[in-house]
């Protein structure tokens, strides 16, 4: 954290003793808190103590004394770190009604970096909540609260403050900053707080996607209570998207996932991905890694020799299934156009046997055709069982690449 400037602070002191010269300042005050004051201005804030203390040494002190005595004190004391005293003067201050809310706010300003760079993150903490409630706007205290609350141990009241900036950044258009999104992750981590956790991995993926990020993000999606093991292969779909897909285990398991599923091309791709990315092909399962490539080119042959009667079968079903299930394969495959088509011509007929997992894969595949639909069709999918996890996930997804 930069150390917080005491120039401006310095000009109000100067600016409230010339206003108030004109009402008796002896010289016993008036002298050594212009001296205070030449003190402060060199960076000497010590010394500039010192002299304040001898101007409050005078017996006798008017109003006016008093006050200008501890106005030039908080300064002094915040620029030498005796925040002690620059806390007593400013409360003395405070009491005595003539303060003006921007002076309060800039005093609290001054004593609030102080503590911080005292690395009392307590009070720091309790000088940046007084800052603003005595009217101060400035970004950098709220950064130097939220620090200090962290810091302090308060991990809820920093992610409460972290959760509203970042809400408020996204209200106005702009990407929350990174390394805010980062400290609500450790907070979140601290409370073991998931759903705060989830927020932040969620804006992570969404302005600032890395392949930690999406790995972590899938990986609790899928320990939630109730996750079905049908939607896996969906999962994969997104690891792949995302570049987090990475060992040769999850390679094989898409690929044979894929080829259970009925998506022969699919199946083909992430098997070929596999072997150009150098994580099949090699090792002590190369053997394995090949024989599946193969399996998977046979079952591409008997699916293309397969292909009219397939569809035959499937316009004759009584229900859209079949219609849905051919043209996610072919969507999948690599022919979009067509197969986002005979989806839609799958939902429409109706009848479905798990309609949130047919506006999902539809979701998916407009998702990567790059059709412009693809958000509205995700934000319809509901769900209690993963369905609709996924559905925000590939939407997140879809927003980055678009």
């Amino acid at each position: 954290m930069k150390q917080l400037r005491f120039a401006v602070l310095t000009v109000a002191l100067l600016a409230a003793l010339g206003t108030q010269a004109q009402e008796a300042v002896r010289p016993d005050v008036g002298k050594p808190l212009q001296a205070a004051q030449d003190l402060i201005k060199a960076g000497k804030y010590k010394e500039a103590l010192a002299k304040v203390r001898d101007a409050d040494a005078v017996g006798n002190k008017n109003a006016n004394e008093a006050y200008l005595v501890e106005r030039m004190r908080i300064a002094a004391a915040s620029g030498a770190g005796d925040m002690e005293a620059a806390s007593r003067a400013f409360e003395a201050l405070a009491a005595g009604g003539k303060l003006a809310a921007a002076d309060k706010a800039r005093m609290a300003e001054s004593i609030a970096g102080g503590y911080y760079r005292a690395k009392d993150y307590t009070r720091a903490m309790q000088w940046g909540q007084r800052y603003f409630k005595e009217g101060g706007s400035n970004p950098a205290i709220r950064t130097l609260l939220i620090q200090s609350q962290y810091l302090a141990g308060d991990y809820a009241g920093a992610a409460r403050e972290l959760t509203a900036e970042i809400q408020a950044a996204e209200k106005g258009g702009t990407a929350p900053g990174q390394d805010r999104l980062n400290l609500l992750l450790n907070a979140a981590a601290q409370l073991k707080d998931t759903n705060a956790t989830v927020f932040a991995l969620e804006r992570l993926v969404t302005y600032y996607p890395k392949k930690e990020y999406w790995v972590d993000l899938l990986s609790r999606m899928q320990r939630k209570p109730g996750f079905s093991d049908r939607l896996v292969l969906d999962t994969y779909r997104l690891s792949l998207a995302t570049g987090s897909l990475s060992s040769a285990a999850d390679f094989m398991e898409m690929g044979q996932l894929a080829l259970q599923a009925g998506n022969e091309e699919e199946a083909r791709q992430v098997v070929d991905k596999g072997f150009a990315a150098g994580v099949l092909g090699s090792g002590a399962e190369a053997e394995r890694h090949k024989r599946l490539r193969d399996l998977v080119a046979r079952k591409v042959a008997e699916a293309k020799a397969n292909q009219a009667a397939a569809e035959a079968e499937a316009k004759a079903a009584k229900d859209g299934d079949g219609l849905v299930k051919l043209g996610f394969a072919r969507a999948m495959g690599g022919d979009t156009a067509a197969g986002l088509q005979t989806m839609q011509q799958g939902i429409a007929k109706g009848g479905l046997k798990r309609p949130e997992d047919a506006k999902l894969h539809l979701g998916i595949a407009q998702v990567l055709a790059g059709d412009a639909k693809a958000q509205a069709t995700l934000r319809s999918v509901g769900g209690s069982d993963g369905t609709a996890d996924l559905a925000r996930l590939w939407s997140l997804y879809a927003k980055r690449r678009n």
